[in-house]
């Protein structure tokens, strides 16, 4: 069987390095299941289908089946369907399972870990109480661990010196970045008509006729400060970038819905990271960024750079963002500040924002006739509502005197289904309150495997091997693997190891690491299978005395590894992911393996495509692939909402991107007068 499902992101989360559970008695991460040794073959209805053991804190679903608690909140933050059935689910609908099948579980016959020195057998639910109390072998575990900490606890005055309570008295260095603090002010304004070295500028398309129309690109610093009422809760950002990538600064990809950072909703993707608590990491690696934004502390302050579009000059007109794109204002008079407006508002779960569902009949907004279903609410009086919610509408909506002026974006020629015709459509209120959300299924986007024609060579410094691993086992043994990814996912990713656990097979072989990516299983195509269908796979093959594993393993540039001391990503009440590797990891992952897909834009004459790419041929660095960088709001890249900084360009209409220069790339994409279809990479961001 495979072992548990993995916790959030890192090198090792386990409190004392080399310390053994006070509960089972094993080394595993601190927020990660317990690990048991069992004495008999447990049933397969009493067995976790999505880390292959016996259920610890079973939950059940509204389709039947039952997963570990951990295991399907993990999978929930990843997937919004069964693992099973793939029916679509919620993590809300589940519930804990019945104290019959509780007992159940609690009650299997499991061996005592310390079998040199002890050999009894008990009830899983009695083995922590052995530990404590009976077991000889735990017991001089304890007083060896005793020594090793205190060696001269018997003398007076000895003391580890107390961690600083905050970290903004004295910022600490971590991993060689340097506390030097950027001399940029805050809020201030910046132009950035002139272009930075080997960036395509997105204010302008750079032709003569255009020239007229130019506009300044503005961005302008702000100091945000976070608190987390649990220094050790995930911030919910996925990052990119880094002084060894061609990014450069570190760039907010993504922004989880309900995180600290979500819900502040100061934050957004395409924010570029200056400094964290005073330190400057606008010129480290990756992964010291990542080192240091994963460190706890409970208040956190942000110095970001962000990006706020484009001034119009005197005179120009407000073009529509793209071509079937339009934005609209509207103003309603309520006659008294209670009189409620008729609006229903929902947001999406696979899109930030708020849309307006539906138009009650009578109502003041209906009345109007100016605002119409599925619009994108982008803001009310004044107040930017891009990554708002339904809850903060209502409260401006409720706030307001008399006049609510509202902006927002409306797509002609494209319709939700009718709400009685979508099953799948939660209960909506009107803008006076409540919480509606839409739980829609965007279309199925075209990705399919990086052509041959598109292949590239693997930036300097990344190596990938191939290794193929043969091991003989018991029937019963377990590999003691867990595994992430699948093409199902949302990144279309290969499937790769999420942990090595210590009981089963490959641990005792050593050979397979935690990242490695799973290429076969006794000839078994794993790189097309979704996350299902490899779990399958696995627990198939598993079960025979040999199995080879066919694997690659990922050599990054020895200044893009993650330090030892890297922390991992915690669990936080809501469990934000599984552990996956960290973005620039991916950036080695061979082009055969990649998976692709297109992206049209449309916009009109006057207009700038609006994002700034990076990358590209150098003399001195060789091929890079094409990222990215900069996606200006107001543009039809950022309304068309499928480019995230930090995704790489593989081709423009068609045409290979790889081992062009800046130099030939830009003009490309200048030609491109109302239409552009660009083919890109998409990997996730590294979580902190």
């Amino acid at each position: 069987m495979l072992g548990t499902m993995a916790e959030p992101a890192g090198e090792e989360a386990i409190s004392k390095v080399g310390e053994l559970c006070h509960v089972c008695g094993e080394s595993h991460l601190s927020l990660d299941n317990h690990l048991y040794n069992f004495q008999d073959e447990v049933d397969d209805e009493l067995v976790c289908h999505i880390c292959l053991q016996p259920l610890l804190q079973p939950m059940d679903t509204p389709c039947g089946h039952t997963y570990c608690f951990k295991c399907l909140e993990n999978f929930m933050q990843e997937y919004s369907f069964c693992p099973m059935d793939r029916k679509k689910l919620s993590f809300q609908h589940c519930r804990k399972s019945s104290l019959l099948v509780r007992n159940l579980l609690d009650k299997l016959i499991v061996l005592c870990p310390f079998q040199e020195d002890c050999k009894q057998t008990m009830q899983r639910c009695e083995l922590e109480a052995h530990l404590q109390i009976r077991c000889p072998g735990f017991r001089r575990y304890r007083a060896q661990l005793e020594s090793k900490k205190n060696p001269h606890s018997r003398l007076k005055g000895d003391s580890l010196p107390r961690p600083e309570a905050n970290p903004l008295k004295e910022p600490e260095v971590v991993n060689g970045l340097s506390t030097l603090v950027a001399g940029s002010s805050i809020a201030a304004v910046v132009s950035l008509e002139t272009a930075e070295p080997g960036l395509v500028n997105p204010a302008f398309d750079g032709s003569e006729e255009d020239l007229p129309q130019r506009a300044s690109l503005l961005a302008e610093t702000s100091l945000i400060e976070i608190h987390r009422d649990d220094p050790e809760e995930d911030l919910g950002m996925r990052l990119v970038g880094g002084k060894d990538t061609p990014l450069g600064n570190i760039v907010i990809q993504e922004v989880l819905r309900d995180s600290v950072v979500g819900t502040d909703h100061r934050i957004a993707p395409g924010d570029h990271i200056l400094q964290v608590n005073g330190v400057n990491i606008s010129s480290v690696t990756h992964s010291q960024a990542i080192s240091l934004l994963r460190q706890p502390c409970a208040g956190l302050h942000l110095l970001v750079l962000q990006e706020k579009g484009f001034t119009t000059r005197p005179g120009q007109l407000d073009s529509s963002p793209t071509i079937n794109q339009e934005v609209i204002h509207v103003t309603l008079v309520k006659r008294d500040q209670s009189e409620p407006l008729g609006i229903k508002l929902i947001r999406k779960s696979d899109e930030p924002g708020i849309f307006i569902l539906d138009l009650l009949d009578g109502g003041l907004a209906s009345k109007n006739g100016r605002l119409s279903r599925n619009d994108k609410v982008l803001s009310i009086n004044g107040q930017d509502l891009r990554q708002g919610t339904p809850e903060i509408a209502a409260q401006i909506i409720q706030s307001s005197e008399a006049r609510v002026n509202f902006v927002v974006l409306r797509q002609s020629g494209m319709q939700l289904p009718d709400p009685a015709e979508d099953g799948s459509t939660s209960n909506s209120s009107s803008s006076n309150g409540g919480s509606p959300v839409l739980h829609r299924r965007r279309p199925e986007q075209n990705h399919y495997r990086r052509k041959s024609s598109y292949q590239k060579t693997l930036p300097q410094g990344y190596l990938s091997q191939d290794k193929v691993v043969t091991v003989k086992k018991e029937p019963k043994e377990s590999l003691g693997i867990t595994i992430g990814g699948g093409r199902d996912s949302k990144h279309r990713l290969p499937v790769y190891v999420t942990s090595v656990q210590p009981v089963g097979c490959l641990f005792r072989d050593g050979r397979i690491k935690k990242g490695d990516v799973l290429l076969s299983i006794n000839n078994i195509d794993l790189t097309h299978l979704n996350y299902s269908q490899a779990i399958s796979a696995l627990k198939s093959n598993a079960a025979l005395h040999t199995v080879v594993l066919k694997a690659l393993e990922i050599i990054v540039p020895e200044e893009s590894l993650e330090s030892p001391e890297i922390p991992e990503s915690r669990e936080s009440g809501c469990g934000w992911a599984s552990w996956t590797p960290l973005w620039v990891r991916w950036l080695g992952l061979p082009s055969h393996l990649h998976f692709c897909q297109d992206i049209v834009l449309h916009k009109s004459n006057s207009e700038s495509w609006g994002f700034s790419i990076v990358g590209g041929f150098e003399e001195n660095k060789g091929s890079q692939p094409f990222f990215i960088k900069t996606i200006v709001p107001g543009t039809p890249a950022f309304w068309d909402g499928r480019l995230r900084c930090g995704d790489e360009i593989v081709a423009v209409n068609g045409v290979s991107a790889v081992g062009m220069s800046n130099a030939e790339l830009i003009p490309m994409l200048k030609e491109q007068r109302n239409k552009v279809a660009l083919t890109v990479v998409s990997w996730p961001g590294s979580l902190v």
